[in-house]
């Protein structure tokens, strides 16, 4: 099986790395060329273009930065178009359920199976194989790659035969996130505008009432103030609120916490913040109550 791997970021330079540690053929392409170069060590083949990279492939893995990146590289830098019929793309990357949809419409109109594959897990998760991947397309497509998905993942969540679904639930999945983080902030505020030690408190509540991965990384994270190197950037959180909010409005589904949530993102742009790990959007909290 020929592997297309485009996206050799933060997450997909890892996942590639993994897919050729299993015995897969790869070939990849980067927008920048150094993690290209770090892949073809590894033993991958290079590629300068994403048409180079797709051509005579089996699987293109794309793990893209945002729509815009997706958009460029599929269609404008036409990977998309140079891909075979009966090849199957799997879209990794969290994009906009509008996107989604519109990807799966060209997928089919130029006879490849398409499948929406965005992930949950950082990158030392990425780096260990053990994402969760939150999948939807035609369950044809879905059994042909699955092996592939094994090995970037401990699960493959299926959530429906649309693209799209998978999409809005990882969309979903990052709005509540996104919450846990804004709930942190302002909660550590309130503690420690009445002189109980910030470090103490997370510890407290992500020992016993939010026990729980999110609580329990991104906690750590505000208690120390460690912002970097950033796991996620803060700027990403909020393209995915946004996100959120605008397949919301798609479905009249009101969000008032993700509003909220989005404009609390924004002043954290505002401050600078945009290239920290999202753990740094509580520094908000911090600076409306006159502690930082």
């Amino acid at each position: 099986m020929k592997i297309a791997f485009l996206g050799l970021g933060t997450m997909g330079l890892p996942m590639a790395a993994n897919l050729l540690k299993a015995g897969y053929a790869v070939r990849g392409w980067n927008r920048s060329p150094m993690p290209v170069a770090r892949l073809a060590a590894l033993g991958a083949q290079s590629a300068a273009t994403p048409v180079e990279a797709v051509a005579d492939a089996d699987v293109l893995i794309s793990m893209l930065a945002d729509d815009a990146a997706t958009r460029a590289t599929l269609l404008d830098a036409q990977a998309l178009r140079a891909l075979r019929r009966g090849a199957i793309h799997v879209n990794m990357a969290t994009i906009s359920v509008a996107l989604a949809a519109e990807l799966a419409a060209l997928h089919q109109s130029q006879g490849v199976d398409y499948v929406a594959a965005p992930v949950l897990g950082r990158v030392n998760v990425a780096e260990a194989g053990q994402l969760n991947i939150l999948v939807a397309g035609k369950a044809e497509a879905i059994a042909s790659v699955q092996p592939l998905l094994d090995v970037l993942g401990q699960k493959t969540w299926q959530l429906g035969e649309r693209p799209e679904q998978a999409n809005a639930a990882k969309l979903a999945v990052n709005f509540m996130i996104a919450s846990a983080i804004g709930t942190m902030g302002e909660a550590v505020a309130l503690a420690h505008g009445h002189g109980v030690d910030k470090a103490g408190f997370l510890e407290l509540v992500t020992s016993t009432a939010f026990a729980a991965p999110v609580y329990k990384g991104y906690g750590q994270a505000i208690a120390e103030e460690r912002f970097e190197p950033a796991g996620f950037k803060l700027a990403l959180g909020l393209k995915d609120v946004r996100l959120a909010l605008e397949a919301a409005e798609q479905a009249n589904v009101p969000l008032p916490l993700a509003s909220t949530l989005r404009d609390t993102h924004i002043e954290s742009l505002a401050h600078g913040d945009g290239h920290l790990d999202w753990a740094a959007l509580s520094r908000t909290s911090a600076r409306r109550a006159a502690q930082a």
